[in-house]
């Protein structure tokens, strides 16, 4: 998609220095960058090979501002974040989604489908569906019946939503996602051994601008919800258990497994492989090492701390234990 510099420095608060009607189609990086190619120079030691680089145009910091460059400039005080901005802009999401709806989809007749929503092959859409505008629907995804799904979003193909389930605006979920299915819940009868599924009637929320990997499953609320909050982030092979609160703004790495009825407070990081047992709450801001372990109910709290370990426990504590259990082998 084409877009002059001066649309993009606009959109990304920027200050442009040098041909604003110049055009820009995809970003790269220094290596691979071409002619019509937006690259981006987060310290002065990278800014020589920019500027030697057949770029179209470099986001920069203001170290930049003084040389003198037959690219055009702009310059940003956080220029990766600037260019992230731009790679937005410029992307074509779900490029393989042709305009309109194709004719081998099938879509209920009770289906709302707002202004410029594209729908590729073989997707099936069932009745009381919302959809808003612009929002692009890969190949063969399955909309459940209910399903609500906001404006600017982006399914990639094979994406499955179950009934009932609500997406906000600008959306994206990757490929073979599963949105809404049961919960892992059962009781046990006392007398025969055997297990009885305990209801599974609650709704999934997943709120505006979150991101959701491929692969990933999310469980709908057992009788109230679950929901996933603005701005999360979730990485491929992720799992989040039913009745589930992910706040604003948290990032979860892959192959990481939510039990049901855990609160992960608002900018919470969790890195890969990271296992929480039921009903744990995670505070506002922790960070919480790759394979660390979180037992059930347990809550951990400390804005900017580090947990690592199973049990998880603050970074310093843990890194302390493992040295004493060093020096123990050491004597035997």
């Amino acid at each position: 998609m084409k877009r002059s510099l001066a649309e993009i420095s606009a959109a990304v608060g920027a200050r442009l220095i040098g041909d604003g009607a110049r055009e820009v189609t995809a970003v790269s990086s220094l290596e691979s960058a071409g002619p019509g190619d937006l690259v981006f120079v987060e310290d002065e030691k990278h800014l020589a090979q920019a500027l030697q680089s057949p770029a179209g145009a470099i986001i920069a910091g203001e170290f930049a501002a003084s040389n003198e460059s037959v690219h055009p400039l702009l310059i940003s005080g956080h220029p990766k974040l600037a260019f992230a901005h731009a790679a937005r802009m410029l992307g074509d999401a779900c490029p393989d989604v042709a305009e309109g709806v194709h004719p081998t989809s099938v879509i209920h007749a009770t289906v709302k489908l707002g202004a410029g929503v594209r729908v590729g092959e073989r997707t099936v859409i069932r009745g009381d569906v919302q959809i808003g505008q612009d929002t692009r629907i890969g190949a063969g995804c399955v909309v459940g019946t209910g399903v609500r799904i906001g404006s600017g979003c982006e399914l990639y193909s094979n994406v499955t939503i179950y009934p009932g389930t609500c997406l906000g605006d600008r959306v994206i979920v990757h490929a073979g996602a599963v949105l809404g299915s049961d919960g892992f819940g059962y009781v046990r009868d006392r007398g025969s051994g055997r297990y009885e599924k305990f209801p599974q009637v609650g709704r999934l929320v997943i709120e505006d601008e979150v991101e959701i990997g491929a692969n990933t499953t999310i469980d709908r609320g057992a009788l109230d919800e679950t929901r996933i909050r603005r701005g999360a982030k979730l990485d491929n092979l992720v799992h989040i258990g039913h009745n589930c609160d992910i706040g604003e703004d948290v990032v979860i790495a892959a192959q990481t497994g939510l039990s049901g009825s855990i609160v992960i407070e608002k900018g919470a990081v969790l890195g890969g492989q990271v296992g929480i047992g039921e009903h744990a709450r995670i505070g506002e801001g922790v960070m919480i090492g790759g394979q660390g372990g979180v037992l059930p109910n347990k809550i951990l709290r400390g804005k900017g701390v580090a947990f690592w370990g199973t049990p998880a426990q603050p970074l310093r504590q843990y890194l302390k234990q493992l040295a004493t259990l060093a020096r123990l082998a050491k004597k035997d």
